[in-house]
């Protein structure tokens, strides 16, 4: 188990809860708040994931059911100020695995570890073949072939391993430059299409509150029906924002950047979702063409403002794409380390280890690359969508578990001045925030074809509990002694 050692020179007074948490300041602080704030944006990625959803609202709910958009977003802030809570204790590389690991025990936190591993390692594959199927290839005009998307995740994966071994200062700049364009792209095309609708009288105000193509479905508001299938857009989309704390270790003053960049995305997805899917649905102007257009958001583009322009926003769809998949492979390498030092997780005497001339964790980095390579190539087309999918129940999952988590353990839990703190809000924002998270977790099981999902949600806790057992067996005292200074959490 690792030891309190003294920081490197260059760490420059930075490594304090670092070491106060029993490890030596390995990676570098080159983060600062907006860089910080990028990572857990671009995770989220709002233009990304109405990109890839809008068309499964439109078919289950209608235009109408783009105002569920509020109530997710309500309910994911809520549990984004609970998350900021415990980052704003623990500024330690590996979020939540960590939390729970000093604050329950280090099997619970075993446990936190792999659900969030399974769904970052998941959620790259599945960012990075949305990228070559959704984006890319209809911008560089290749036709719809699923072995063609295959290759091209491999190259973009293997692209993104390349950046993320050289320089977490490069990553924050590509991500930097990603998250600006998209931010730019959803304000520019929302008054860009409000402009186009007022001036060619082509959209209708009306498409607000219409149903569509759906209208008189018979189970429209029964449970798992229609319009209840319409949150999970917000649902697959307003998550990640826990990111930012897999990187507090290379954060500038973690104790306040990264809460507020937890909170502050959210904020700021929900707000811009929701003004891109108003202007998007105004800008309707026939709704079952739109609804049965493999990317409706892309016709809506080309429709309105020609394809010119919907060129230019593939371009950026695609930059997107490439910054939400670089900082979910970033995140997911930094869990692998942070539990790898523990000695908690397979291999961990090469994961972790840091490059001394990149500041990188190198071997968890070409872990989440080769695990990439695997699902792309080892598994079939329908078993693979199969398993993204069932990737939108995990967040869910660990959201819940970190709230349970913060309601049993808040009054331990120090308070260094000048941080994020709730206050005297915290306990009714912990008792929503579960609330929420049950309501999500309803919504995201119960539907008919989320069997197969649950199905391999319990077998990968199945595949989780079996590690937990190997490495009881293998190092019963890194499973059951956590580093660090006795009074880290005091007061």
């Amino acid at each position: 188990m690792a030891a309190v050692v003294e920081s490197s020179s260059d760490a420059q007074g930075d490594a304090g809860p670092v070491e106060a948490g029993g490890y030596r300041q390995e990676l570098k602080r080159t983060l600062g708040s907006f860089q910080v704030f990028a990572i857990s944006f671009a995770f989220i990625s709002v233009a990304v994931g109405i990109f890839a959803t809008f068309d499964e609202v439109l078919l289950t709910a209608g235009p109408v059911g783009i105002w569920l958009w509020i109530v997710v977003a309500v309910g994911q802030t809520l549990v984004a100020l609970v998350v900021a809570q415990f980052a704003a204790r623990i500024p330690l590389s590996g979020s939540s695995y960590q939390w729970a690991s000093r604050l329950a025990s280090p099997r619970v936190g075993w446990c936190f570890g792999w659900l969030t591993f399974c769904y970052l390692a998941i959620g790259v594959v599945a960012i990075d073949n949305a990228l070559a199927s959704q984006a890319f290839m209809p911008l560089a005009g290749i036709a719809p072939d699923e072995d063609t998307a295959r290759l091209i995740t491999l190259v973009v994966l293997l692209v993104q391993t390349v950046i993320a071994v050289a320089s977490t200062r490069l990553v924050s700049l590509i991500n930097t430059v990603a998250v600006g364009l998209e931010l730019a792209l959803v304000v520019v095309v929302a008054i860009a299409l409000v402009i186009a609708v007022a001036v060619t009288g082509d959209g209708a105000a009306g498409n607000l509150t219409s149903r569509g193509v759906v209208e008189g479905a018979p189970d429209y508001f029964a449970v798992g029906g229609g319009l209840m299938l319409a949150m999970i857009m917000g649902l697959a989309t307003l998550v990640g924002f826990d990111s930012a704390a897999n990187l507090a270790e290379e954060a500038k003053d973690p104790f306040r950047t990264v809460p507020r960049a937890i909170v502050g995305s959210v904020v700021a997805a929900g707000v811009l979702g929701m003004l891109f899917l108003i202007t998007l649905t105004l800008a309707i102007d026939d709704i079952p063409r739109i609804s049965a257009a493999g990317s409706p958001v892309a016709a809506i583009m080309r429709d309105q403002l020609g394809p010119a322009t919907e060129r230019a926003v593939l371009v950026a769809i695609t930059l997107a794409f490439f910054g939400a998949g670089i900082v979910v492979m970033v995140a997911c390498s930094r869990l692998v380390f942070a539990m790898s030092r523990d000695g908690r997780f397979p291999a961990h005497r090469l994961m972790r280890r840091v490059n001394p001339r990149t500041r990188t964790p190198i071997p968890a980095t070409v872990l989440v690359f080769a695990l990439g390579v695997v699902l792309m190539v080892a598994l079939p087309g329908a078993a693979l969508l199969e398993l993204i999918t069932a990737s939108t129940i995990l967040p869910a999952i660990t959201y819940g578990s970190t709230i349970v988590l913060y309601l049993t353990v808040r009054g331990r839990l120090g308070r260094k001045k000048g941080a994020f703190d709730l206050g005297r809000f915290e306990l009714p924002v912990a008792v929503c925030a579960l609330v929420w998270t049950l309501v999500a977790l309803f919504v995201l099981v119960t539907p008919g074809e989320a069997f197969v999902s649950v199905v391999i949600v319990v077998g990968l806790l199945f595949l989780g509990g079996l590690f937990l057992t190997l490495m009881l067996r293998l190092d019963r005292q890194a499973m059951e002694t956590e580093p660090g200074e006795a009074d880290f959490l005091a007061d």
